[in-house]
């Protein structure tokens, strides 16, 4: 055990994390890096250059004569998968923090910092890409110091490009990182912090032993759920899987137990033996906090069981997915489903079409409210549809954010009309270094879930750099804003918002919808409602056939018949015809602006 140390790597999202992860990985002869991101084995990682879920890996490494085993987790960036960063944390004791010498603090590295340090890891501060033209260490140098008060000696410059100051990191780890602390002789406990579904072996657990031995072939308990299987298979992971005849304290691993259920296996569950069984499960694994909700049906409603299955399959790997059943008028049965962020209900909705060829429509997203009514009730409302009659409510609440932005001191102006444009109060403002400042908002929750995060990137050049937590609810006029198509409502558009807002976007909505449905044999009214009063009216004109083409003169009357003939057809047709909303309505909602 003395010879283990876990660690994750920790950064701002393109600080260059998967790059240096994979130099380390070459320099312990793990793999043959073949190309750049090797940890990154999702195409849509591979595409979008960006690390979705957190990745471990097992390498060895012999300083002075002694080997030793490192357990590496490749963590994400960005603020909507934070929770994979705190699971990876729970698995570690140390972690490198990266920082890019081009782009110095930004506001992720600040976040997963203080959740490495509640969690008492250790901290190795590196400055990653000091082979760019554009490099600045020594200011970056000095921000370091002054997030994290460590004396200048400790920062190990590196480059995951070429290389420099790989053996210095590797080092690092092993001098500075503490070795796991356990007991191999208690009871047997694990900690269960991800876990993958294999269509020929069940369900794949990963975990890391805190305390005692896993052997094969011995019977395990989940603590959480009761339930007991066979290890079957146990061993450690590298590029894939080798089996171990046993695992001992301190050990990243798997398990393989032929479980078939995704319901059996929770992420942060304790693994332990049947035959010694320990007292309490592990500590310090807090549930997941979706802030967006969207409803996600299958576009063939046969496909219902099946977007089930699939959802049950994404969630094990993704344990911030939540989801329950709902139905909606408009689009039948689906489920209504929670998500950290906008990206992640984009990643989410890609990975159901790749690995599970489900076809989803997705309803515009939205955030929980509080609502009161005059009866002295309170209900959680995830979807406008669900808010009682406007006359029984006596007020609704939202979620207000915290939020953190980092920029160039160039960019404030445009950047500080942007939150004030999106109901944001200034708390404060304060210099980092030189010419970056860190300003705090109390924001709208429901304001940012569109496109605030596009919005700051384009107005900042892409320097700004945003994270935020929720800190409480608090009272708003917000007014629900129904969609009217032939005065029938489409529940899947309606949307709460704000009183001032309501009729300018209703209007932009309409005009946007007048663009994107397909035109009829009939008039199609598109109309924005606030309860009775219609706020703003397009129509889609009727396709028509010229009637009047065999008419060669004659008497007006004749003309007159055919087109009251033609009338009295659309009129019947507009009965019983109905309206096909396309995808790309609910799509262009989001993108509004």
């Amino acid at each position: 055990m003395k010879h283990i140390r876990n660690f994750c790597i920790i950064a701002h999202i393109d600080h260059g994390k998967s790059t240096l992860a994979d130099r380390l990985l070459e320099r312990t002869k793990t793999i043959q890096v073949t190309e750049g991101q090797m940890l990154d084995d999702m195409d849509l990682e591979r595409e979008r250059g960006i690390t979705i879920k957190s990745h471990a890996i097992q390498m060895e490494y012999v300083k002075d004569g002694q080997k030793y085993v490192l357990n590496l987790i490749d963590t994400p960036g960005h603020v909507d998968f934070s929770y994979e960063v705190s699971r990876s944390i729970a698995a570690c004791e140390g972690a490198l923090l990266v920082v890019d010498a081009t782009q110095g603090v930004q506001a992720q590295t600040i976040s997963n910092l203080y959740m490495a340090i509640d969690n008492n890891l250790e901290i190795i501060p590196v400055i990653n890409k000091i082979d760019m033209p554009s490099a600045m260490p020594d200011e970056v140098e000095d921000e370091i110091v002054d997030l994290i008060g460590c004396d200048p000696s400790e920062i190990i410059r590196a480059s995951g490009k070429t290389g420099e100051g790989v053996d210095e990191i590797l080092d690092a780890v092993v001098d500075r990182i503490p070795c796991p602390v356990g007991d191999e002789q208690a009871p047997l406990q694990a900690l269960i912090f991800d876990s993958v579904f294999n269509s020929f072996r069940g369900i794949i657990a990963y975990f890391k032993i805190v305390n005692g031995i896993i052997r094969k072939g011995e019977k395990v308990k989940f603590f959480n759920t009761g339930m007991e299987y066979d290890a079957d298979e146990v061993g450690v992971l590298k590029m894939d899987m080798i089996p171990r005849p046993e695992l001992r304290t301190g050990d990243v691993g798997y398990i393989i137990s032929g479980i078939k259920d995704s319901k059996e296996v929770k992420v942060g569950d304790t693994i332990t033996s049947v035959a010694n069984p320990c007292d309490v499960a592990i500590e310090g694994f807090q549930e997941v906090k979706p802030m967006v909700f969207a409803g996600v049906y299958p576009i063939d409603p046969t496909e219902y069981e099946n977007l089930r299955a699939s959802l049950e399959k994404l969630q094990l790997n993704d344990a911030a997915l939540t989801f329950m059943p709902e139905t909606s008028v408009a689009l039948g049965f689906g489920f209504r489903c929670g998500f950290l962020g906008l990206l992640h209900m984009e990643i989410v909705q890609e990975r159901l079409d790749r690995e599970f060829n489900m076809d989803v429509i997705t309803t515009v997203p939205n955030v929980t409210y509080m609502c009161y009514t005059k009866q002295g009730e309170v209900k959680e409302v995830h979807n406008p549809s669900g808010l009682p009659d406007q006359m029984m409510i006596e007020r609704i609440e939202e979620p207000y954010i915290r939020a953190s932005i980092i920029t160039a001191a160039d960019y404030i102006g445009p950047i500080m009309t942007l939150c004030l444009d999106k109901r944001g109060e200034l708390i404060d403002q304060q210099y980092v270094s030189g010419n970056r400042v860190e300003l705090h908002f109390m924001l709208p929750l429901g304001e940012i879930v569109i496109d605030f995060y596009d919005k700051l990137k384009s107005i900042s050049k892409g320097y700004a750099s945003f994270d935020y937590h929720i800190d409480s609810f608090r009272p708003s006029k917000l007014i629900k804003l129904d969609i009217l198509l032939n005065g029938e409502p489409v529940d899947a558009l309606s949307t709460l918002t704000h009183q001032d807002n309501a009729v300018a976007f209703g209007r932009r909505m309409c005009e946007k919808l007048k663009e994107l449905i397909p035109r009829q044999q009939f008039d199609i009214a598109i109309q924005a409602a606030i309860g009775a009063k219609i706020i703003a009216r397009e129509t889609v004109k009727q396709v028509r056939k010229d009637v009047l083409a065999k008419c060669y003169g004659g008497d007006v009357t004749r003309k007159r018949k055919l087109l009251e003939k033609q009338k009295r057809g659309k009129k019947r047709m507009k009965q019983i015809g109905n309206v096909e909303v396309p995808q790309k309505a609910f799509l262009a909602v989001l993108k509004l602006d």
